[in-house]
């Protein structure tokens, strides 16, 4: 079972820090399944709701809610308990939406041709592709959209001193303090790889699926800037706080799988000396003199973060 589906992970932690989607991504998704939305998240009247919209690995809701007012109906399913009672609590009375603890590759209660459009955020890197695309081949009727997409590898817009260091701590190979090992064995694989990798090894197959469109970009972490980066691509930058930015990086899988092998290292917000969050923001904080100067308060300080980002889409034939 992925760490995402174990009791001890934290559902109400990733909801909370996780960034959501913003419009300009769902307006892709949507054109491409011919819907027009270009008053997102209202539907105009020339894009009635309609069809069923499928969504797997759906985490605590976020892309089912967000899609929910252009389909008749919404499934969504994650194999996580945790997730899906999140999921519930957070989306409250929405007779549109269904949710269901279930993985993508059992879809067995589902008739054939039920669903108009099929997608997975963040998520599209775990599935099994031997169970997942025939599921699809006979759900997905004729016609129908798929939509799968990711997000990888941030980095701090304009301060590239601090991402060798956010790199060092999360893939590095070698102890990124002294006695103490990063989160790169905690990566569950080959799903972390995948992503990272664009989702390039997510091929719909020919016979079932067309007009395949692939749109992926990775910010340049040498110098931080991307000032040429195209806006279809990069559609996950956020302002936020850096204490938000370190609760987000305490969100990894791969930081929950370290946790639980150094039940030892407790963070200091309850009362230890310190995790490797902890041991990561003292150097991303010294290496930037504002930042150190400004003591205590490091957490209060806004920053620009990006990610890189993958976006698979396709037609059922």
């Amino acid at each position: 079972m992925s760490i995402f589906g174990r009791s001890t992970y934290s559902s109400a932690g990733y909801a909370a820090f996780r960034p959501s989607y913003p419009s300009v991504l769902y307006d892709r998704v949507l054109r491409f399944h011919g819907k027009e939305a270009p008053s997102f998240p209202s539907p105009s009247s020339s894009s009635p709701a309609a069809g069923t919209l499928l969504d797997l690995g759906c985490g605590h809701g976020l892309v089912a809610r967000a899609l929910a007012p252009y389909f008749s109906r919404v499934i969504a399913l994650d194999p996580s308990a945790g997730m899906i009672e999140q999921a519930r609590k957070l989306t409250g009375d929405n007779s549109k939406i269904t949710f269901k603890q279930g993985g993508a590759e059992d879809l067995s209660f589902l008739d054939d041709n039920a669903v108009d459009c099929v997608v997975a955020g963040q998520a599209a890197h775990w599935f099994d592709y031997s169970k997942v695309w025939p599921a699809l081949a006979r759900v997905v009727k004729r016609g129908g959209t798929l939509a799968f997409w990711g997000y990888k590898d941030h980095i701090i817009v304009g301060r590239p001193e601090t991402t060798p260091i956010f790199d060092r701590f999360i893939y590095g190979e070698t102890e990124p303090v002294p006695g103490v090992e990063s989160m790169m064995r905690f990566w569950e694989q080959p799903g972390r790889n995948i992503l990272r990798d664009s989702l390039r090894e997510v091929v719909p197959p020919e016979s079932e699926w067309e007009h395949v469109v692939r749109i992926a970009w990775d910010p340049n972490h040498e110098t931080g800037d991307i000032s040429d980066a195209p806006e279809e691509a990069t559609w996950l930058r956020r302002r936020l706080k850096l204490g938000e930015l370190a609760s987000y990086i305490r969100t990894f899988s791969a930081f929950s799988g370290w946790r639980s092998a150094h039940p030892e290292m407790k963070c200091r917000a309850d009362g230890g000396e310190g995790d490797i969050v902890d041991l990561m923001f003292d150097e991303v904080i010294a290496a930037v003199p504002e930042w150190k100067a400004a003591g205590d308060r490091w957490a209060e300080i806004e920053v620009d973060a990006v990610w890189g980002t993958a976006l698979l889409m396709a037609k059922r034939r």
